[in-house]
């Protein structure tokens, strides 16, 4: 029985993967495919993912959420730009947050990125056949702590444990391995639709993962290069029909849909048309076209500054392991953007190497997070997996000085202890103030939370108290920071929280919201199978009638038209109970099988089997209802 699974909680798509054996398994989702998109939809008491949420996009897009692990985890001002391009709805919350307003409610990013992942866990139950209780869940090695704990809350609104939070390049290293056994040195470039990560591992001849550097940027991938080329239609439309397309959602998001097909195509071609009917209506009333061709050179042209961030992460990267270019063994391809042509190009101008995409960039992050809870486990027990924090963790100190505590790129878990005083006499408390990044000034960093150690003798003078601060980050790179007035043994404990606040108490909310969805979709469904059940009936009803038009009397005719008339009456009524249709449907079924045995019986096809019947029309059933 298989209860813990390996997620990828991706920007566009979502994947999840198990251990089969000694060999990790993808699992395709109810619509039989083997990603997810990250894509939600929600109006009223409806709940859309994946797929069918995608669906909704041209014609609501203000009520489908998508890129949301963009904004997970961070203050709004950090993301206002790329916040107020989205077609659905963002705002500030009270804690400096993103919320996405869909339908007149508020929803944090992690609630969102749940729903994902509810979805993912439903569909990995039913491909096991059983419940899935826990999960190991990737994030961009460059993701911070508030990051982390955004992620790890998100799947405990879905109702997972989280068991570890691994590095998606890291998890995609573990799969490249796989198999294998010899001593490498491995890059993995790790470009994704939101985020781009590079990770110099070395994979030992003894199956050990050693992460020697990661560098990154969680605000660089596929999605800004879409960005560029939506810029470019749009500009371009608006200098010729003086007509803006970012004044009109339904209008935007179409062009969005085919600058991500144009740019999936120019990894193909040299050259594409890109052509959208009836986009605007001008002054005059009359329609107006969009209708533009592209080449290859164009978007690399207009995508050069993006193309030339990349370098950045890589030779930084490099530079942390110790390194040089001639030690590394191969480069790895992770995640859907290296398919453009562009990275190839880089890696073999930077490293004189072809790049080697000898592991699926779809799938790979997924089927590395099941090798890790295999490692957990221990059914994987000849794999040593060794990670590091991507970013340096410090303390703010007198002068507004950031003192480092953890240098990035220390192997975790990790614990460092430091001793600090106070900078006047009688100082009663101190405020420790933890952040998180590389500048020398606390107030450039990311700032993780803070809190105060009080009980301070008030007759200790300057530089005499003895504080000593502990900084304890654990496997999933989550920290926790302990101070100690050494004299007194006053202590204070914390988990350093996301800077973007989710209390427990609205984490359970948050799970019950999610719940209700679920519950309301269950309830959907099963009037579904319901009215399935209770059409095919009609149908056969109809058929007995139609073939045996001439056997039936005329007052049988009648009760048999009042039958049908009344059950298809029950079948279009929009608020109908599931108990409505089985009461019916039992008095239907009675009353059709008597008649069967009068007129029908030299039929033998004539007798239905509803069950038999809605598992073959359900999934369909399903899918058309859903997208109506």
């Amino acid at each position: 029985m298989w209860k813990i699974i390996g997620i990828d909680l991706g920007t566009t798509n979502s994947c999840v993967a198990y251990m089969l054996g000694d060999k990790s398994e993808v699992i395709a989702n109810a619509e039989w495919n083997r990603t997810t998109p990250s894509i939600v939809y929600i109006k009223g008491d409806e709940l859309l993912v994946g797929d069918l949420a995608k669906r909704k996009a041209i014609l609501e897009p203000k009520n489908v959420v998508y890129e949301v692990k963009r904004f997970i985890g961070k203050k709004y001002k950090e993301v206002s730009k790329e916040a107020k391009n989205m077609p659905y709805e963002t705002k500030e919350g009270k804690d400096g947050g993103v919320l996405v307003v869909v339908d007149g409610k508020e929803y944090k990013p992690e609630q969102i990125a749940a729903f994902v992942l509810q979805k993912i866990k439903a569909d990995a139950e039913k491909f096991l056949g059983s419940d899935v209780t826990q999960a190991v869940i990737t994030v961009p090695a460059y993701f911070n702590d508030s990051q982390r704990n955004a992620t790890k809350a998100a799947g405990e609104i879905a109702g997972l444990k989280v068991e570890r939070i691994i590095n998606e390049p890291t998890a995609a290293s573990l799969a490249y391995g796989e198999g294998k056994n010899k001593d490498e040195k491995v890059v993995v470039f790790d470009l994704w639709w939101g985020t781009f990560d590079v990770t110099v591992l070395e994979i030992g001849a003894e199956w050990t993962f050693q992460v020697l550097a990661t560098s990154g940027d969680t605000m660089l991938g596929g999605a800004d290069f879409d960005e560029k080329l939506i810029d470019w239609i749009i500009d371009d439309f608006k200098s010729k029909e003086w007509i803006d397309l970012r004044e009109n959602a339904m209008a935007l998001q179409r062009v969005k849909d085919e600058a991500e097909k144009a740019k999936i195509q120019l990894s193909q071609t040299e050259r594409v048309d890109i052509t959208i009917p009836f986009i605007a209506t001008g002054d005059d009333g009359q329609p107006r076209n969009l209708d533009i061709s592209l080449t290859r050179a164009q978007f690399e042209e207009m995508t050069k500054t993006l193309i030339n961030k990349c370098k950045k992460p890589v030779e930084s990267a490099l530079k942390d392991s110790k390194l040089s270019k001639s030690d590394i063994n191969e480069v790895i391809l992770v995640g859907w953007s290296t398919r453009m042509p562009w990275v190839k190009d880089l890696i073999k101008d930077m490293f004189g190497m072809d790049a080697k995409s000898t592991v699926n960039p779809d799938e790979s992050v997924a089927q590395g997070a099941a090798i890790q809870w295999g490692i957990i486990q221990g059914d994987v027990s000849d794999i040593l997996l060794l990670d590091v924090t991507p970013l340096s963790l410090a303390v703010e100190v007198e002068g507004w000085l950031a003192h480092v505590m953890i240098p990035r790129n220390t192997t975790i878990p990790a614990k460092k202890s430091n001793v600090y005083t106070t900078a006047a006499d009688g100082q009663s408390a101190v405020t420790i103030h933890v952040v998180q990044w590389e500048r020398s000034m606390a107030r450039d960093n990311k700032s993780l939370g803070q809190f105060n150690l009080e009980g301070i003798p008030s007759n200790m003078r300057r530089g005499e108290p003895q504080i000593e601060v502990t900084f304890d980050i654990d496997a999933n790179g989550i920290l926790n920071v302990h101070a100690m007035e050494k004299s007194t043994g006053k202590e204070q404990k914390v988990t350093i929280q996301w800077a973007t606040w989710i209390s427990d108490e609205e984490i359970a909310a948050a799970k019950a919201d999610a719940d209700k969805f679920a519950e309301e979709d269950k309830k959907k469904s099963e009037i579904i199978e319901a009215k399935n059940r209770l059409e095919a009936v009609i149908y056969q009803l109809e058929n007995m009638k139609k073939d045996n038009a001439d056997k039936i009397p005329e007052d049988e005719m009648k009760k048999v038209d009042e039958l049908l008339e009344e059950a298809n009456t029950l079948k279009n009524k929009e608020d109908v109970t599931k108990e409505e249709i089985d009461t019916e449907l039992e008095k239907f079924t009675k009353e059709f099988q008597e008649l069967m045995g009068k007129y029908g019986a030299e039929d033998n096809t004539a007798h239905p089997d509803p069950d038999d019947i809605v598992g073959d029309a359900t999934p369909e059933a399903e899918v058309v209802d859903a997208d109506e």
